[in-house]
């Protein structure tokens, strides 16, 4: 038999405020009990229609009344909906606890990525790197804010959660937030631990993430070209922000450095050989891998500019991601480029024309870039044309007068 929903709203006539006004109460009644709860708001008892449950009339005060009471009464048939789809009776008091996003035992989404963060804090260091901790804050950020401004609740209990959730939540970080389709599958994957953990622990029966599917991300590793890179050096910043991001951007072309190794390169990081060579011997900071940079003409000459100018150890004067992303875009758009380029893009451009496209061995540049696998380094590497072609060149030098066609 189909199980019916009554919701109802009335005032709590027996409370009357200074002003007034009474509280406005709601009722839902289910096949599996009845359940009340406040609206946080008042309405006047003159102007209340008791049989259409919401204020006559067309003050301010009725349209803001009624305005609040369509708003509750379409999230209760919604997570009505919602926990029907998971159980078969839906019991009052979780229809309740899911419109007003809490849970008697605070087992809820935000609750428990939060307790997960805080685990993953402690861990930081010893088998998680800071870098690596942050993607996890800023997974639990998007998280909360899905919650609270797009679907105007406190939390969600993980009773109500549902395969609907889910794809509402990955359509908006795709589309309201606009990421890319790599950052909110990382996202999803961050928040699924975050179920698997409640279903290990018993607060879950099943996972509500079976049979979701994320879309595959095409992960394009773009690189300058000499030609461009060849530019990009001869630009000429118009201001101090510029001049900074190109010599960060620079860096990371001819060390191979990610933007956040950049920025907390340290002088302690630098180390100078018997041979009077200098290098840079430090841990990647997203994976805790250790690399080994030997220093070139073009990033030892950047050193060179700020030593003196940073008074807290650091290398180099980083500015903000974003204002290093404008600032390299305004020059690469002097230069004739004929798309955007990104911050990371230097440390593509390190492993391909700086270096493997040179003849340096994939293992060595693996090593540089601070890769645990080869395999990282491969999806990094892609090798310019004139690199195959001179590849293809010495081949045929090497092979000429080697192999003999006989023909009939």
């Amino acid at each position: 038999m189909k199980q019916e929903l009554k919701v109802l709203f009335y005032l709590k006539k027996n409370h009357v405020k200074k002003n007034g006004l009474c509280p406005v109460m709601g009722r839902i009644q289910t096949g599996r009990g009845m359940s009340v709860f406040s609206l946080k708001t008042d309405a006047d008892p003159g102007l209340w229609d008791t049989k259409a449950g919401r204020m006559s009339g067309k003050s301010k005060l009725a349209r803001d009344v009624n305005r609040a009471i369509d708003h509750i009464n379409l999230i209760i048939h919604i997570r009505y909906r919602e926990l029907a789809g998971i159980h078969r009776e839906v019991d009052a008091g979780d229809l309740k606890n899911a419109v007003q996003g809490i849970a008697s035992a605070q087992d809820t989404i935000l609750n428990l990525f939060t307790k997960m963060n805080e685990g993953i804090a402690r861990r930081t260091g010893i088998d998680y790197s800071r870098a690596g901790y942050e993607q996890y804050r800023f997974a639990y950020k998007a998280q909360e804010q899905f919650i609270r401004q797009k679907l105007k609740l406190n939390d969600i209990p993980l009773k109500a959660l549902t395969f609907s959730y889910i794809e509402d939540y990955y359509d908006y970080l795709r589309v309201d937030r606009k990421l890319s389709t790599g950052t909110s599958n990382s996202y999803l994957i961050y928040f699924r631990k975050v179920i698997r953990n409640a279903v290990n622990d018993g607060i879950l029966s099943r996972d509500p993430f079976d049979g979701f599917e994320m879309e595959k991300a095409d992960i394009v590793h773009k690189t300058l070209t000499k030609e461009e890179l060849d530019r990009f050096m001869q630009a000429v910043p118009e201001n101090g922000r510029q001049e900074k991001s190109k010599d960060v951007f620079l860096f990371g072309t001819f060390t191979g450095l990610s933007y956040i190794d950049m920025k907390h390169l340290n002088c302690d990081d630098i180390k100078t050989m018997g041979d009077g060579s200098r290098w840079i011997v430090a841990k990647r900071q997203k994976t805790g891998v250790e690399y080994r940079v030997r220093l070139l003409a073009v990033p030892l000459a950047i050193i060179d500019k700020y030593r003196g100018v940073m008074t807290d150890g650091r290398v180099l004067d980083v500015p903000d991601k974003m204002v290093v992303h404008r600032g390299i875009n305004a020059i690469a758009k002097r230069c004739g480029f004929d798309r955007g380029i990104g911050v990371h893009m230097s440390r593509h451009s390190f492993a391909s024309i700086v270096t493997l496209s040179e003849g340096v061995p994939i293992e060595t540049v693996s090593r540089m870039l601070g890769h645990k696998y080869i395999k990282t380094t491969q999806r990094y590497a892609e090798l310019s044309i004139d690199k195959i072609r001179e590849d293809m060149q010495l081949l045929s030098k090497q092979i000429a007068g080697k192999f003999t066609l006989t023909m009939l």
